[in-house]
Formats: structure tokens, sequence, C-alpha cells
């Protein structure tokens, strides 16, 4: 035991400097340490053979400790965000890109600008929420068929990443219904992204963005309504638009309207062309009730879109996958 307790304070010094630690274990010492072994007493054999594997194996153990340490030794820390290489001590420019706005978020923030002029707050939607505020207080019906999974998507606690901004409409008219009875109407857009369980194709996506716009008086008509979506898209796009309506039905809203624009000529429009935008109608009572706003002294319209058939529109864009692909010849477009 004394020959290996000799022993030991050597090697561990030799593999702490050593540029090839794995060479000292053909120290000739520690060789003949194991070929005695065959020599030794059989009383003792045992005993000794079981030390000198120990001693092995903490000298294995500070090896690879010792190579781990020489690696990163060779390794230089970098700033990958930097705009520069170091080549042998060499400073070297790397050829940069300036980034943009992606469009989806850049027009976002064109709509809620037009919108919070008029006199609108602006609030975000959420990116995860209950089956209550999605479909119960809305006036979804225990089995509308957006209920089910081939439409909406659910998470295993049974949450809900939103198909609609409308999932904010409660939150809003919950959080105004003071103010309301103060005699100031409730006037806000929510704006974020939504999911969908769909085929995804150059018209459908399963992530898109949506803004919805809820109004809520003593006097609000569907007059109103039109005034603001009319003045909306004439701010978006620049210039003078016809309107026109056709009944729909949306479970939140009576009477339910699909909104149309004659298509702007901007974006090579010919009169007569007609560009179906969003939903809209007059938010129905069972809505205002579940908030707590009473619907015989009040009444409100909400409206809700998609911002990529906007942009879509407006900058001639024949993909709605692009938006999510990533790809930069197609942001470039956008720089």
């Amino acid at each position: 035991m004394e020959s290996i307790d000799t022993l030991r304070q050597e090697l561990l010094d030799a593999i702490a400097v050593h540029e090839s630690p794995r060479e000292v274990l053909k120290h000739a010492r520690l060789r003949e340490l194991f070929l005695s072994i065959s020599t030794r007493d059989p009383s003792e054999r045992a005993a000794f053979g079981k030390a000198l594997n120990e001693f092995k194996n903490e000298l294995e153990t500070r090896i690879a400790d010792r190579e781990a340490e020489l690696e990163n030794s060779d390794v230089e820390s970098i700033d990958v965000t930097a705009p520069w290489d170091i080549t042998h001590g060499q400073v070297e420019l790397l050829p940069t890109e300036q980034g943009s706005r992606h469009p989806l978020m850049r027009e976002l923030e064109r709509v809620i600008d037009i919108f919070t002029r008029m006199g609108f707050e602006a609030i975000e939607s959420r990116q995860i929420d209950d089956d209550f505020h999605m479909f119960g207080s809305l006036n979804f019906p225990e089995d509308h068929p957006a209920r089910d999974g081939y439409d909406t998507f659910r998470t295993e606690e049974g949450f809900i990443p939103p198909a609609h901004t409308s999932t904010m409409q409660h939150r809003i008219l919950k959080a105004g219904k003071e103010k309301l009875e103060a005699g100031t109407p409730i006037a806000a857009v929510s704006y974020g992204r939504v999911f969908r369980n769909e085929d995804v194709d150059a018209t459908h996506e399963h992530t898109f963005y949506q803004c919805e716009g809820v109004y809520v008086s003593t006097e609000a008509t569907l007059g109103e309504m039109l005034g603001t979506l009319k003045r909306f898209f004439e701010t978006y796009y620049s210039q003078q638009l016809k309107i026109k309506t056709q009944p729909a039905y949306f479970p939140f809203v009576e009477p339910g309207l699909e909104f149309a624009i004659e298509k702007p000529a901007a974006l090579g429009g010919a009169p007569g062309e007609w560009l179906e935008m969003l939903g809209c109608g007059m938010i129905h009572p069972n809505v205002l009730s579940a908030a707590g706003i009473d619907p015989t002294k009040y009444r409100g319209f909400a409206w809700g879109g998609g911002i990529e058939r906007l942009v879509m529109l407006k900058y001639g864009i024949e993909d709605l996958r692009h938006f999510e692909s990533a790809k930069l010849s197609f942001l470039r477009k956008f720089a």
C-alpha cells in the first residue's frame, strides 16, 4: 500500500500539467505495481489489487477533468451578436444586414392607431383562455360545432388557445360597466394572435391575427357601426369606398352581418368588385346580460376580422403561409 501512496501524488501532479494526460497511465512504476500482483502473498493479493484498481480509477477521473480543461482552453469566448470576428488576434468586420419590422406587426400597429384616434381603447388579447370566455359568455349553444375539437384546439387541462379575439369581449364589457353606467360609452378594440384547427394552404392558416371592436351605449345603432367601419377602411386604404352588407349568423350578435367594401382602385379594383372583410352586428342581449349589463337599457355593436387579409390585399400577397414562413426573401420586400 505504501508503494501506491508514494506514487499517487507524483502521478496526480503530472496529470495536472501534462498536455497529453493519458500518457501518465504508461508510467513505468504504475505498470510494475500491476505486474507485482501475481507475486504478492495470497493473503495480501486481493486487498492490494482492489487498492490498485481504485487508484487507477482516481487517475482516470483526474485525466478526464484535465482533458476537458485542455479542450475548453482552446475555445475562444465569442459574442454571437457582435458584427465582427476575431481570427488569430485580428478583428474582422462581418457583413451585416439591417432587419425590419414584420409586415403583420407594422400593419397591426396601423390598424390600432386608426381605431385609437377614433376614440377606442386598444387591449391585447390572450394567448390561452377558458371555455366560458371563448364560448359561454358569447352565447354559443352547448352543441355548437365550434366547440368541437375538430375546430378548436384544447390543452390536456381543458384550456383553449383562442380561436378569435372575441374571447376578450366579456372582459371588456365587465370592465366598462361602471363607466357605462356613469354615462361614458364602452369603446374598445382587442387584437392579437388566434389559433384554429385548420389544414394549411394558400388561404388558410392555423395561426393568424385578428382585431375586434366593441361599442356599447344607450343609443348605439347599426348606422353608427357601418359609419365606423367605413371610416376605418377609407383611412386604411386612403380613398373613399362604397360598402355593402348581407345577413349572416354569429351567436354573439343579432342581427349579424357580413361587411364588404368595393375593391379599392389602389388594389386594382373596378366598379362592382366587392371584398368581404369581416363579420359584425349588434351585440346579442344574452352577451350583455352575461356581463351584467341591462340589455333593455343599453345596446352595442361589435365586429371582428383578420389582419392578414388586410395586408394581403394591400400588398398583393398571394399566399397566406408567407407570414409564418420566416422566409427572408419575403420579409426583405418590407424592409
